[in-house]
């Protein structure tokens, strides 16, 4: 079982993870971005899966990159 929080469990990366449809949690805040929301305050369309957000997205509680998410079980 890997425990480390600067690396994802592979297994919680399989299938909608990896399509962008499951929510993605911040490790540093826990804001939780749901694609069918999307993020208003980040001009993110609702429906927007998390892999399809541009590269300069950042979260919107806590200010850190898109690599700090994980996704939320």
């Amino acid at each position: 079982m890997n425990t480390s929080v600067d690396e994802p469990d592979a297994r919680r990366l399989a299938g909608d993870a990896r399509d962008g449809n499951l929510p993605m949690e911040c490790r540093i805040c826990w804001y939780l971005y749901d694609p069918t929301e999307g993020d208003p305050v980040g001009q993110v369309s609702p429906g927007t899966a998390f892999h399809d957000i541009p590269d300069d997205w950042c979260c919107p509680r806590c200010d850190n990159d898109k690599s700090y998410f994980l996704p939320a079980t």
